[in-house]
């Protein structure tokens, strides 16, 4: 009979997990929603309805989540809100995890002072401020999207790089990594070939929890005016938008921060699912 893998044994154990499993579906509701909900909605993210000006919930005009002061749609606004904060958490996660398992599968992996440099540097921008820095990059480099995935991954990546080093400490004297510097393999080959590969249950559990503070800083960076710009939004744009007309019109606030809200909750639920399934001593 042949035996089960490691990882569909953590499939197993993830799919006992409720939490996990219904925090996966709303969030996989949830960005279905923003990719395609725009598309099918009859209101455009960017048109006034100029007989709607700030209109509460209600079928009128079919403004289901109301209007904000221009006018326009809110839910379309928010969906689409959802789809830029998904896709900067998504881009800037991977980007981040991409840098930090580079970096810190080489210095666990050659060690001595390379080591030692490198994770000096890491320490060092731990230092600096993390949310100035990134306020600074995007006040200096602009406001595109791009950018500001740029300035949010320039200091997203040091956790991964600190854990992914801490992993490779305890892989590189296992047997088959001993194998393969004995036949000659390079150290770049090595560290592609046998730390990496091992290293990916940890990495998958991190990027999910690097997820949701991507976005939050996003929206913290668009709410304090210095992420994304009109007339495109996200959903720290449009929880700014609401906090000044809050006592008028409280929908404006409500709906986009219900939504970043349940979001951020159902990927922390899903990283721990993820960490109890990839982790068989916690079983």
């Amino acid at each position: 009979m042949n035996g089960r893998s490691p990882w569909s044994d953590a499939r197993r154990r993830f799919a006992r997990n409720k939490a996990a499993v219904a925090s996966a579906i709303v969030l996989a509701v949830i960005a279905l929603a923003c990719i395609f909900g725009p598309m099918l909605l009859p209101h455009a993210y960017d048109s006034t309805d100029w007989d709607a000006m700030k209109l509460a919930p209600s079928m009128k005009n079919m403004h289901l989540w109301g209007t904000d002061e221009s006018g326009r749609d809110l839910l379309v606004r928010s969906l689409m809100g959802g789809r830029i904060s998904l896709m900067v958490g998504v881009l800037a996660t991977l980007a981040s995890v991409a840098i930090g398992v580079a970096w810190g599968a080489t210095a666990g992996f050659i060690g001595g002072r390379t080591d030692a440099i490198m994770m000096r540097i890491v320490d060092t921008m731990y230092a600096i401020p993390y949310l100035l820095i990134a306020i600074l990059l995007v006040t200096l480099l602009g406001r595109e999207f791009y950018l500001v995935v740029l300035a949010i991954t320039a200091f997203s990546w040091m956790d991964m790089a600190r854990v992914v080093r801490g992993q490779t400490l305890s892989l590189r004297h296992r047997e088959f990594v001993e194998a393969a510097r004995a036949i000659g393999v390079s150290t770049p080959r090595t560290i592609a070939s046998h730390i990496v590969p091992n290293l990916l249950g940890v990495v998958v559990v991190y990027a999910t929890v690097t997820v949701p503070g991507v976005i939050l800083t996003e929206s913290v960076l668009s709410f304090l005016g210095l992420g994304i710009q009109e007339p495109m939004t996200s959903w720290g744009v449009l929880i700014e938008d609401g906090t000044s007309v809050m006592e008028d019109a409280p929908w404006m606030l409500l709906f986009p921060a219900a939504l970043l809200s349940i979001t951020l909750y159902c990927f922390n639920f899903v990283g721990d699912g993820l960490r109890d399934a990839l982790d068989p001593k916690e079983h």
